[in-house]
């Protein structure tokens, strides 16, 4: 008998099983989130003032995702219609040291930051006198330090109502489902406290799936994945040089290990914003460098777990979003709610295939079209054809 095969253990996502989840841009006051946020949207909020709470209600604004299969796809349909896919994004207003005690419009900030799913955090790196820094003077690590702080102090002050609801309903005693369940979860409970105590962001613990049970419904704020992005001066981005660089990396090791780091000049990605593509394109190439933006939405994107399938033919081209690991049924139920309940089948071939052969009747001569029941777990990049039955009125 040969050894015995092993299977490895997926890691249990946190966070909401959605396909349509929002980020927000979050930082200290003053450190670029409002024009980083008018530069990925390209829709003007007015000058964000220079002032630590110019921006009060989060914006929203909804970001096109760049893919080089859509664009191919277009290309090869030529369809009458054309939807990309998209990634939510909230401008969220500055954090001030003691937001999680209510300073400043601390715990506002707070709760807009629990209502999204993953974070961008912008950490400040380039000086400017007319920009005021809210702690005095430029410290990213300060910085980090003080948004880590402030994050994991609010998780503890919301996890710790959680625990002594608990531990007054486990007083009850007793042997029943109910309070067997409500024990583990008192366990799982005191877990998340102990290892917020010691300084450590919930989204890096090791939970298993009953753990991420319990974990989900209470909307850590450090349970979000994170981009980092670093705020850097046109002249610093071009050169892909900063003194603060490598102390920015040695922190992200040691508090948030594996989270991406993308250096950013959002002085410069506005400039950007306000020329056409063609002046933009020239620009970059002038200078050597291109926009960080593509490679932060794509990041942003990873971080969320999320994945695309896509609808093809000549009235549409579309890029569907659906979280990684989603069953045939439920990537039908993003196009239409119906389509999960009757569902039948899935006609799928992935993108790679038809690129490769040249065309559908290409990959149906090659016998590459495959025929999918529920069970399927739809691949980053397959093109679907659902079938499903009548909805029942």
């Amino acid at each position: 008998m040969g050894p015995k095969k092993v299977v490895k253990e997926e890691k249990i996502l946190l966070g909401r099983p959605g396909n349509n989840l929002k980020s927000g841009i979050v930082g200290l006051a003053n450190v670029g989130k409002s024009t980083l946020f008018q530069a990925i949207t390209k829709c003007h909020l007015g000058n964000p003032a220079n002032f630590p709470y110019a921006t009060i209600d989060p914006e929203e604004a909804r970001v096109i995702v760049p893919d080089e299969r859509f664009d191919w796809l277009v290309q090869h349909y030529k369809p009458k219609s054309q939807v990309p896919a998209n990634l939510t994004v909230y401008d969220i207003a500055g954090l001030t040291r003691g937001a999680s005690t209510g300073a400043g419009l601390g715990n506002a900030f707070l709760s807009h930051i629990r209502a999204v799913d993953a974070i961008f955090q912008v950490v400040r790196c380039f000086d400017d006198a007319e920009i005021i820094h809210v702690e005095g003077d430029v410290d990213p690590i300060r910085d980090l330090d003080i948004i880590s702080e402030e994050l994991r102090i609010k998780d503890i002050e919301f996890v710790e109502k959680s625990h002594e609801k608990l531990v007054k309903d486990t007083r009850r005693g007793g042997q029943s489902l109910e309070m067997k369940k409500m024990k583990e979860e008192l366990a799982t409970v005191e877990k998340i406290l102990e290892m917020l105590k010691s300084g450590k962001d919930v989204r890096k613990g090791n939970w298993s799936p009953k753990e991420v049970e319990v974990i989900n419904p209470l909307f850590l704020l450090t349970a979000k994945p994170v981009v980092y992005l670093v705020n850097l001066s046109e002249k610093d981005y071009i050169r892909q040089k900063n003194k603060h660089l490598p102390k920015i990396a040695q922190w992200v090791k040691e508090h948030a290990e594996g989270d991406p780091i993308i250096p950013i000049s959002v002085s410069f990605e506005e400039r950007l914003a306000a020329m056409n593509e063609e002046e933009a394109t020239e620009e970059c190439k002038n200078l050597g460098t291109k926009s960080a933006l593509p490679k932060v939405i794509v990041t942003m994107r990873k971080a969320l777990n999320l994945g695309s399938f896509f609808t093809t033919g000549a009235d549409e081209v579309r890029q569907w979003t659906i979280r990684n690991g989603t069953k045939a049924p439920q990537a039908a139920g993003v196009i239409h709610g119906d389509f999960e309940k009757t569902f039948i089948q899935a006609i799928v071939y992935n993108y790679n295939v038809l690129k490769e052969e040249g065309d559908e009747a290409a990959v149906k001569a090659k016998g590459k079209v495959m025929t999918k029941g529920k069970d399927y777990v739809v691949e980053d990049g397959d093109i679907l054809l659902i079938k499903a039955g009548a909805a029942k009125s």
